[in-house]
């Protein structure tokens, strides 16, 4: 499954990084705690969380995820916007709580 096949499965809103939706998920991670989601997602995993700041990015690009979902309608600030472009990840926002974006994620198939 493609980041973008996702965005469209659960009319995700994507925030940055149009142009990489073509990324393969191998899997999902739903965290909030930095150092837990550095210790235990997994290389191109879709990653749910609040979180709306930088270090989102610094995160994302070490497990090297395909995109982060921020969840429950969180901003996100846009000097993240301008950082998850120039690192190639996809941002995608939703209104739905996190554990309604994982049973989304879950019922599409991945």
């Amino acid at each position: 499954m493609t980041v973008g096949e996702i965005v469209e499965k659960l009319g995700l809103e994507v925030a940055c990084g149009r142009d990489h939706l073509d990324r393969t998920v191998s899997g999902g991670f739903v965290g909030d705690l930095l150092s837990v989601v550095m210790g235990k997602a997994t290389e191109d995993c879709v990653w749910v969380t609040i979180q709306g700041h930088m270090n989102i990015i610094a995160v994302a690009s070490l497990v090297n995820v395909s995109c982060v979902i921020v969840s429950e309608g969180y901003a996100v600030d846009e000097d993240v916007l301008v950082k998850a472009e120039e690192e190639e990840i996809p941002i995608l926002r939703s209104k739905d709580s996190s554990f309604e974006v994982v049973r989304a994620l879950v019922g599409a198939g991945v």
